[in-house]
C-alpha cells in the first residue's frame, strides 16, 4: 500500500511535469522571446519546482498539525516535545531551503533563457538574479525555509511556532504573486484569487499530506485530530474550488478552453479538486452515520494524497507553457494596475464605478462572519454582549470594503489624491471604529479553556497574548514610530513609486495601513487590554503626539515641486492626470485627514475616561452601601484614636512665679 502510495504521489508530481517540460522544448521559450536554456536547465528546474512545492506543502501542514491539530490537554500543549510532527517539519524545511536555494539558481537561468554553462562567466549570476523576478521570490522562500528549518531545533513553546508560521505564509505567497497571475488584464482578480488558494492549499492539502504520512508509517491519527482537520477543510475546500474558478477563467482571457495547453491542464485539476471533493464528502457521510472505520480513513486519506500529488504536478506543468492571457493585447493601464480608468475620478466615478477588491472583500466577510458566529454563542450561552461593539466591528469593515471596492480603491493607483483619501481611510477611520469592537474581548469570551481537554482558541489567543514578541512590538514608543514613520518613509523614500508597479505591492501596503492603524487606536480606545496599557493622561498625550507629524506631512506634499512616484504616474500617461493638483489634494487629505480622526479620537477618548470614573464611583458607592468598603470608617477610627490619645495625654505643669522683695 505505502508502495503504491509513493509511486502514484511521484508520477503525478514529478514524472508528469517534466514529461511536458521536455515534450515542450524551446516552444515556450520562443513565445516569450527569450533563448532555451538547454533541456537540463528545464529539466532540473521543473524538479526542483516539484520538491519545493511539496517540501512547502508538508512543512505547512506539519506547522498546522503542531499548533492546532493535537490532542495534548492545556496544561501541556503550551510545550512542545519531540514527536512525529516536529521530526517531519525539520526535514521538510531542510528540502524546502534546498530546492529554495537551487531554485535562485535555476530560475535566474531558466526565465532569462540561459544555458547553464553562462554560470562560469564572472558575475553573470548577480545580473540574472537582478533581470527577472522568480529568482528573486525563491531568494525569500530560501530564507524563509532557513528561519523554519533552524527555529525547529529551539523552539520549546508553541508560541515558538509563531515566527516560522509568519515566515511560511510570506514564503509561500513570494512565487506566486510574482508568477503567471502577476501578467496581464484583470491581474488584480487572478492575483487576489491566487492569494486565498495558496493559503488555504497549504492549510488544508499540507495538513492532509501530514495526516497520511502518519498513517503509513503505522502511527494512529486520533479522532480529534481528523474532527479539527475536516473543519478546515470545510472552510478551505471552497475557497480552493472558487479560486481556482477565478483563476482559469483570468488565464484563459475569454478563449476556448479546450483551444490551449493550459486549458486542458486546467481541466486536469479540476478533476483533481473532484477527486479530493469526493473523498472528503464520502468520508462526512461515514463519519456522521458512525461508520467510519480506520480502513477507511487509510484509503481515503490515501487516495486524496495522490490527488493532491496530481493537483500539484499540474500546477508546476501549467508554469512550464506560457498562459493565454499573455497574449492579450494590453494597455499599460492593464499592465500595471489589470485594468482601465478612461474616465477622470469625479464624485460619481468614485461613488459609481466598483470594481471588487478580492482580498479585502475576502478579510471583511471573514472577519464579521467570525464576529457573529462569536456573539451568537454568547447569546445562545445566557450571555450579552454590547451591540455598539457589533456596528463599530461590522462599520470598521464596512469602511474597509468601500475604500477598497468603491471607485476610490479602483482610481487610489493612478492618482495620488484618491489614494491619500484611501490612505487615511484604512489607517485612521476603519482601525478606530475595529478597535471599539473588542475582538479579542469577544473571542475569549465566547471560548472556553480546560487544562485537561485538548488545548483551544481561547488557550491559543491566552499564549499569544503572552508572547515576549508580541509584547515587544506592542510597545507604544514601536507602535508610533511605526505608524508616524510610515507616512515619511513610504511617500518620500523610492519604495511608494515601485511599490506601485505590482498589484501584490499595492495590497501589501493598504494591509500595512490597516494593522499598523489598528495598532495605534487600540491603545488609545481599544476595548480590548493591551499588553502595556497607557493611563488616560498618557492616552492624550499619544494622540497629540501625532498630530504635528501629520500636520507637517501634509505641508511637504502641499509644497513640494517634486513629484511623487512621477516615473509610475508619466507611465500611465492618463489624459485627465493632473499630477501637482493630484499632489497638493494628497497633502491636504494628508493633513486634514489626519487631523480630524486624530480630534474626533480625543472625544471618544474624553468620554471613555467620564464613563471609567463614573464606574469607579458607582463601584465605590456599591462597596460602601454593602458594607464591603471599610475605608472610610477605618479612617475615622484612626481619627477618634488621636484624639483619645491627646485628650489622656498629661499635659506640663504650670510655671509658679515667686515674688521677691527686695
Amino acid at each position: 500500500m505505502a508502495a503504491l502510495l509513493i509511486g502514484g504521489a511521484a508520477l503525478a508530481l514529478i514524472a508528469f511535469p517534466i514529461v511536458v517540460a521536455v515534450m515542450l522544448g524551446e516552444a515556450p521559450y520562443d513565445l516569450l522571446h527569450v533563448g532555451y536554456p538547454g533541456v537540463d536547465v528545464a529539466v532540473i528546474t521543473t524538479s526542483l519546482l516539484s520538491g519545493a512545492q511539496l517540501a512547502t506543502l508538508v512543512t505547512s501542514g506539519a506547522l498546522v498539525h503542531l499548533l492546532f491539530l493535537r490532542d495534548a490537554p492545556a496544561r501541556t500543549a503550551r510545550y512542545l516535545s519531540e514527536g512525529f510532527e516536529i521530526t517531519v517539519l525539520r526535514i521538510a524545511s531542510g528540502a524546502w531551503a534546498v530546492c529554495a536555494g537551487a531554485l535562485v539558481v535555476f530560475e535566474a537561468l531558466d526565465s532569462n533563457g540561459t544555458p547553464l554553462a553562462r554560470l562560469a562567466t564572472p558575475s553573470a549570476l548577480p545580473f540574472l538574479w537582478e533581470a527577472s523576478y522568480a529568482p528573486k521570490a525563491w531568494t525569500i522562500s530560501f530564507l524563509a525555509a532557513l528561519i523554519v528549518f533552524f527555529v525547529s531545533f529551539f523552539s520549546e513553546r508553541w508560541t515558538g511556532l509563531m515566527i516560522p508560521l509568519w515566515a511560511t505564509g510570506i514564503a509561500v505567497l513570494a512565487p506566486v504573486v510574482s508568477g503567471q497571475v502577476l501578467v496581464g488584464p484583470d491581474h488584480d482578480f487572478g492575483s487576489d484569487a491566487a492569494i486565498f488558494q495558496t493559503i488555504a492549499v497549504n492549510a488544508f492539502f499540507g495538513a492532509a499530506l501530514v495526516a497520511v504520512m502518519r498513517v503509513v508509517s503505522g502511527r494512529l491519527v486520533s479522532p480529534l485530530t481528523l474532527r479539527r482537520l475536516f473543519r478546515i477543510g470545510v472552510v478551505a475546500l471552497p475557497v480552493i474550488v472558487v479560486s481556482d474558478v477565478i483563476i482559469a477563467v483570468f488565464k484563459l482571457a475569454g478563449g476556448d478552453i479546450a483551444a490551449s495547453l493550459t486549458g486542458w491542464l486546467i481541466l486536469a485539476g479540476f478533476a483533481c479538486l473532484v477527486v479530493i471533493t469526493v473523498v472528503f464528502v464520502v468520508a462526512a457521510i461515514l463519519a456522521r452515520r458512525g461508520k467510519l472505520r480506520a480502513g477507511h480513513i487509510t484509503g481515503l486519506l490515501s487516495l486524496a494524497a495522490v490527488a493532491v500529488a496530481g493537483w500539484t504536478g499540474v500546477g508546476v506543468a501549467m508554469t512550464r507553457q506560457p498562459p493565454p492571457q499573455y497574449f492579450v493585447p494590453t494597455s499599460i493601464e492593464q499592465v500595471f494596475m489589470g485594468f482601465e480608468v478612461p474616465d477622470a475620478p469625479t464624485l460619481g466615478v468614485l461613488f459609481g464605478q466598483w470594481r471588487p477588491n478580492l482580498l479585502f472583500l475576502g478579510i471583511a466577510a471573514a472577519a464579521i462572519i467570525v464576529y457573529l458566529v462569536a456573539v451568537r454563542t454568547l447569546h445562545r450561552r445566557g450571555d450579552r454582549w454590547p451591540l455598539g461593539r457589533t456596528a463599530a466591528w461590522i462599520g470598521g469593515w464596512t469602511v474597509v470594503v468601500v475604500a477598497t471596492s468603491s471607485g476610490f480603491g479602483k482610481y487610489s493607483a493612478p492618482d495620488f489624491g484618491v489614494h491619500m483619501i484611501v490612505h487615511m481611510s484604512l489607517n485612521m477611520l476603519a482601525p478606530g471604529l475595529l478597535v471599539l469592537g473588542g475582538v479579542v474581548t469577544l473571542l475569549l469570551r465566547a471560548s472556553r479553556s480546560d487544562r485537561t481537554k485538548p488545548a483551544g482558541l481561547h488557550d491559543w489567543i491566552t499564549w499569544v497574548l503572552h508572547w515576549r514578541v508580541l509584547q515587544f512590538l506592542y510597545n507604544p514608543l514601536i507602535v508610533f514610530v511605526v505608524f508616524v514613520g510610515s507616512y515619511y518613509g513610504l511617500y518620500l523614500t523610492g519604495i511608494f513609486g515601485d511599490y506601485m508597479r505590482f498589484h501584490w505591492a499595492h495590497q501589501l501596503m493598504n494591509l500595512h495601513f490597516l494593522i499598523v492603524g489598528y495598532l495605534y487606536y487600540s491603545l488609545i480606545i481599544g476595548v480590548d487590554r493591551p499588553p502595556r496599557p497607557l493611563p488616560h493622561i498618557g492616552k492624550l498625550g499619544y494622540v497629540l503626539a501625532a498630530m504635528p507629524f501629520h500636520a507637517f506631512f501634509g505641508v511637504i506634499l502641499m509644497t513640494s515641486h517634486v513629484i511623487i512616484a512621477e516615473t509610475f504616474y508619466r507611465y500611465l500617461d492618463l489624459p485627465w492626470a493632473d499630477l501637482q493638483a493630484q499632489q497638493y489634494l494628497g497633502g491636504g487629505v494628508a493633513w486634514a485627514g489626519g487631523e480630524i480622526p486624530l480630534m474626533i479620537v480625543i472625544v471618544a477618548l474624553a468620554i471613555q475616561w467620564s464613563r471609567q470614573d463614573a464606574t469607579d464611583a458607582r463601584r465605590k458607592d456599591r462597596h460602601l452601601d454593602t458594607g464591603r468598603d471599610d475605608e472610610y470608617d477605618a479612617y475615622n477610627q484612626m481619627l477618634q484614636r488621636l484624639a483619645d490619645r491627646d485628650a489622656t495625654r498629661p499635659g506640663p505643669r504650670p510655671t509658679v512665679r515667686e515674688d521677691t522683695h527686695s
